[in-house]
């Protein structure tokens, strides 16, 4: 066969998960060496886990509603946002305010090394300053990006190479699942700090949403919305 007529070389479904992940990973971590805490970090993630996919899904002709980021079932996302924050939220809220008893009583160096917050607890709701602007950042330059990147992408990707798991209240739960959150998780460590591996079991509810709806906008609901009351009880709890 003659070098104009063969067939490009593509990466499997794994190395190209892998490789975009790795690329977008590298890049936020040379943005923060570069800028440091500026907002040039945040902007590569965003812009990253918008636009990355961008290379692998032309090649097959694919566009964004091909991995969920449509209004197409917005009703159904809505729904499954609003019952997933009315159940999880009181269960954190408790969770919160027993951990950050516990957090009082541990050695200084263990203490930093899992939690972001000092001092004394002593809950006194309180909204973060410039509320509304954290909304729209959390929602739209935060939780969606990464929605699409990691389950909306990533996942169904992961998905084609393993098709295969066991059903969990209403859907298949596979290695893509599993793997998603891992990587998720991994790669908030581009600002190393142990307690950030933390974000491995909300990506467990994320991952549960997408495959339930199809689409990753309840999700990204839920993770902005997750994003806002943990900042939430840290400001009423700790005072920052």
């Amino acid at each position: 066969m003659s070098a104009s007529t063969a067939t490009p070389w593509r990466p499997n479904a794994v190395q190209e998960v892998v490789g975009l992940w790795g690329i977008g990973f590298l890049g936020i971590i040379i943005a923060f060496l570069l800028f440091g805490g500026s907002g040039v970090p945040k902007l590569v993630a965003t812009v990253g886990f918008l636009y990355l996919p961008l290379i692998a899904m032309r090649w097959r002709g694919e566009d964004y509603r091909d991995y969920g980021l449509s209004l197409r079932n917005w009703r159904q996302d809505v729904r499954l946002f609003l019952i997933m924050s009315a159940v999880v939220f009181p269960l954190f809220f408790g969770a919160f305010a027993l951990w950050a008893e516990v957090l009082q009583h541990l050695p200084p160096e263990l203490a930093r090394l899992v939690a972001p917050f000092r001092g004394s607890a002593h809950f006194t709701p309180r909204l973060p300053p410039r509320f509304g602007e954290w909304v729209v950042d959390q929602l739209f330059v935060v939780a969606l990006p990464e929605e699409f990147f990691y389950r909306g992408y990533m996942q169904a990707r992961l998905r084609d190479a393993w098709p295969h798991g066991r059903r969990f209240l209403g859907v298949r739960l596979g290695p893509a699942f599993w793997l998603t959150a891992l990587l998720f998780a991994l790669g908030h460590l581009a600002i190393f700090q142990v307690w950030r591996l933390a974000v491995f079991f909300p990506a467990l509810l994320f991952g549960w949403m997408r495959e339930r709806t199809g689409s990753v906008v309840g999700a990204a609901l839920f993770h902005a919305a997750a994003n806002l009351f943990v900042r939430f009880l840290e400001m009423s709890f700790f005072g920052g």
